[in-house]
């Protein structure tokens, strides 16, 4: 930056001001600037620059599978969000391990981030470094939260599996249930509420045996899991998945056993699922869901984030559990 303002013959606050905001210099000054710009390819280095600063302008946002269509979605938003109040977001995955969260934590914080949202990695106690985290900036867990009081925004599993089992219930035989890999604490929420669901109606859980892996590949787990239990016999026509990728899986299982699934008089099979995945409108046929409000959780937690970067990282934790509703397909 000194040798730049030698270089365009302004001091270094006119050209820093300029980096920061170009419509607050004057617009000869600006014009200046620029021809500069054109003739030297100087960038400013942001990472340099935050390093100097007590705060900077970049949100880290740690996320388990980076190929996984919701977090994706998540992160977009949060994207949008983000730019609107003049913040950059920075995505990193742990591929459901975590040495590599923890290796994101430490890669964001040499960036001084200024607050983080994560999807944290594990079912069980959060990673010691994010709890230690937890004291210095801002932090937002999204989707699946971690052991211990924090500031989270996610969906309530127990209005959405109790939404779900209602409606199977009263439209049909009552769901057996196939669960998810234990991956994060939605795969006991869900099940438990799903257990609560069936006993509030009168009903009693048919929990179905699933293989241990702590796999993220969902589609796969659900159609091993799905094919095994077909051969075997399922207790009731109507199966309910922790999720519309493991049901996704289990549909293909029933298509290979050549069983129909639907909810039409002549169809052997009823399945749902749980999330509203994007595919699941495309699914064969179209998957009965409940949806989360991706948006909304997006939108919470960045605001949540933004309003925190100001106050003592200390503050309250805070919970907030959004409602989910019922997408009425084919397939149930």
């Amino acid at each position: 930056m000194e040798d730049f303002s030698a270089y365009v013959g302004l001091s270094r606050p006119t050209v820093s001001k300029f980096f920061n905001d170009p419509g607050s210099v004057r617009g000869s000054t600006r014009a200046k600037i620029e021809a500069a710009l054109a003739e030297s390819d100087f960038r400013p280095n942001h990472f340099a620059v935050n390093l100097k600063r007590r705060r900077s302008n970049i949100l880290g946002i740690i996320i388990p599978n980076s190929t996984d269509p919701f977090y994706m979605e998540l992160t977009r938003s949060v994207e949008q969000l983000a730019l609107q109040s003049g913040f950059l977001v920075f995505m990193l995955s742990s591929n459901g391990r975590r040495d590599l969260e923890s290796a994101a934590i430490a890669r964001l914080q040499s960036m001084n981030v200024a607050g983080l949202i994560v999807v944290p990695t594990g079912a069980g106690e959060s990673n010691d470094k994010l709890a230690e985290l937890e004291r210095k900036l801002p932090l937002v867990y999204v989707d699946s939260p971690p052991g211990h009081d924090c500031i989270f925004v996610g969906t309530d599993n127990a209005q959405s599996m109790g939404l779900m089992v209602d409606y199977l219930c009263s439209s049909g035989e009552p769901p057996c249930y196939l669960g998810m890999p234990p991956v994060n604490r939605n795969a006991f929420d869900r099940r438990d509420g799903y257990a609560a669901a069936m006993r509030a109606a009168g009903r009693e859980p048919m929990l179905l045996p699933i293989p241990s892996d702590q796999t993220w590949e969902f589609e796969r787990f659900g159609h091993v899991a799905a094919a095994e239990l077909i051969r075997r016999g399922l207790p009731t026509r109507t199966l309910l998945c922790a999720n519309d990728r493991v049901a996704l899986g289990a549909q293909l299982a029933a298509w290979e056993a050549g069983i129909r699934v639907g909810r039409d008089p002549g169809d052997d099979l009823r399945i749902a699922g749980h999330d509203d995945h994007p595919q699941a409108r495309f699914a064969c046929p179209p998957l009965t869901t409940v949806a989360q409000n991706y948006a909304e959780m997006a939108r919470l937690a960045t605001t949540e984030l933004l309003d925190r970067i100001d106050e003592d990282p200390g503050s309250p934790p805070s919970s907030t559990l959004l409602r989910a509703e019922l997408r009425l397909r084919a397939s149930a």
